[in-house]
């Protein structure tokens, strides 16, 4: 058995939350092949996951909240037997940082791994009463006493860099794994040009900022819209595909668009988000159209691998051009797919993590 042992302590199962496959999750058979004996701690269990975004099922989520934290319990009694413990953005999720002061105590090196921005606090509409309870503490406490922090954007790691009392923090961008999504557009304008954008319930809010453009772009040209969730949609007027998200499906369902979006809004929230739906879009050699806001505009070059936007009209006219102009959905692809490879390829971010677990192994 390895001398190097690592507790992941992560919100979801396993292969389910974008935030945790395209980020440290795809990288854990790489640690096992450095030496690393990993073992993955999730709060939710499936049964949870499958009704943690639905309305309603309000026994059935209280029910899996507590099985969550007896799970947590006995987490606190094994601590002391790994060399690192890694905990992506906190280890319950509810009331003041109670478990994550016991997990530092008892634990001889924390790694904190954070995506968007996880010290502001943002409203959940969907559960009002989880808006009372969760407390921002919980970060604060991890950022400032973890022996490193990894961060999703240059932004957030700035903020971490000052609070942390060791002043390690790294940023490491989402990655992709450039193996599987590979690029499979043909840029022709034969079938009609698809519009795409995949997110979850909790991002929905960003899709509707678009709400209107589509409208209004369906009156001077014809496309279709495929949004790929975990939630039903509905926008009269447009030619709509909805799509269920699945692990199974999610490669084919996004070659299946010709356009990506990524729709942002300017607050300090955004800040803290990564792009990862961006450089989705751009491994799979697809033109993106993105709120030139954030860390997008760090990795992609306006009219080079992509087009940034900064108000509606802009919105409008960018996506008209690309549903017109397939050589220029091309061109902007092309380079967006090198872009991915050179910088955001899991072949290349892999390492990085590997240097930090291997700073902190105790």
């Amino acid at each position: 058995m390895s001398d190097k042992r690592i507790l992941v302590i992560c919100p979801f199962p396993q292969g389910v939350a974008a935030g945790q496959r395209l980020k440290y999750e795809q990288y854990l058979d790489h640690w096992r092949l450095n030496g690393y004996d990993v073992t993955v701690s999730s709060f939710m269990d499936m049964k949870m996951w499958d009704i943690v975004y639905t309305k309603g099922n309000y026994a059935a989520k209280i029910y899996g909240t507590l099985r969550g934290y007896f799970k947590r319990f006995l987490d606190v009694f094994r601590l002391h037997k790994f060399d690192v413990i890694y905990i992506f953005m906190w280890v319950t999720p509810l009331g003041p940082a109670f478990f994550e002061r016991i997990f530092r105590l008892r634990s001889v090196k924390i790694i904190y791994d954070i995506e968007d921005n996880i010290v502001i606090k943002k409203v959940n509409n969907l559960n009002p009463l989880i808006n009372f309870l969760k407390g921002a503490a919980k970060a604060d406490f991890l950022i400032k006493n973890s022996d490193h922090v990894i961060t999703s954007s240059p932004f957030l790691n700035e903020y971490c860099l000052k609070v942390n009392l060791k002043r390690a923090s790294t940023y490491i961008s989402s990655s992709i794994n450039t193996d599987l999504f590979v690029p499979a557009n043909s840029y022709s304008n034969g079938d009609i040009v698809t519009i795409g954008w995949t997110g979850t319930f909790s991002t929905k809010v960003y899709l509707d900022l678009l709400r209107d453009v589509f409208v209004r772009l369906s009156k001077k040209c014809r496309f279709k819209l495929r949004v790929i969730g975990n939630f039903d949609y509905e926008l009269p007027d447009v030619d709509l595909e909805v799509i269920q998200w699945s692990k199974e499906k999610e490669v084919i369902d996004l070659q299946g668009i010709d356009i990506g979006v990524y729709p942002l809004v300017q607050d300090e929230w955004v800040l803290g988000k990564s792009g990862l739906k961006a450089i989705q879009y751009m491994a799979f050699g697809l033109p993106a159209v993105a709120s030139n806001y954030g860390t997008v505009p760090l990795f992609m070059v306006h009219k080079e691998n992509g087009l940034l936007v900064n108000n509606d009209d802009e919105w409008l006219s960018a996506l008209e051009t690309l549903i017109k102009d397939p050589d220029l959905r091309r061109k902007l692809g092309e380079k967006a797919r090198q872009t991915v490879l050179e910088n955001y390829s899991n072949h290349v971010i892999k390492q990085k993590y590997l240097a930090i677990l291997n700073l902190n192994k105790g």
